[in-house]
């Protein structure tokens, strides 16, 4: 990728890298800054790893059985009553194959040029309580300087990337939801604001 690019990601520590694939399955979480987040996703992307989707996704030919192939697990909210039914699936699919997989819990991307998060939506966390595995909060420093997201500027560079101690959920129920959550984006916002407003 820096061949083609002159960009990089660098994750702090040897430690903090194998934060990523010492549990399977877990939650991976990362603040979401533009379409280029995908050049982080395939620097950090551990094995066993998948993203979610739409379970109507799963039909559409090509794409829907190109995600199957690669493990994506998929969520079906057509007919669920709560958060929790739409997301017991999904973890039981995580749990049967060991598999991990990596949401970006705000939803959207920030276009951020500073150290800026959104609120986080809920999902990540009924997903990783259902499945009772821990989260890994990912944090990237901001990028705007390096990769210009909406420009598609490449100015070359290092991005650092912290991979913080996983966030334990064993005996967490759906009443525990919104204060996992509020914590991850706490301890995320907290290294965010310490790596600056640019790499």
């Amino acid at each position: 990728m820096r061949l083609s690019t002159a960009v990089s990601f660098h994750i702090s520590t040897p430690q903090e890298k194998k934060y990523l694939s010492a549990h399977r399955p877990c939650v991976i979480v990362g603040n979401h800054q533009s379409e280029l987040d995908v050049l982080l996703l395939a620097h950090i992307f551990p094995p066993y790893c998948s993203v979610t989707a739409k379970k109507s996704l799963k039909l559409i030919p090509f794409l829907g059985w190109f995600m199957a192939l690669s493990g994506t697990v998929f969520i079906d909210r057509r007919n669920s009553q709560s958060a929790r039914q739409a997301f017991r699936g999904a973890a039981e699919e995580m749990l049967r194959h060991r598999q991990s997989v990596f949401i970006f819990p705000e939803g959207t991307r920030s276009y951020a040029q500073g150290p800026v998060m959104g609120g986080f939506k809920k999902g990540a966390f009924h997903l990783a309580v259902q499945a009772q595995c821990p989260v890994v909060p990912v944090v990237c420093g901001n990028y705007w300087k390096v990769l210009g997201g909406r420009e598609w500027r490449f100015n070359g560079g290092v991005i650092p990337v912290r991979v913080l101690e996983p966030v334990e959920t064993r005996g967490l129920g759906v009443e525990d939801v919104d204060k996992l959550a509020e914590e991850v984006r706490e301890k995320m916002m907290r290294v965010l604001v310490e790596m600056g407003d640019g790499a």
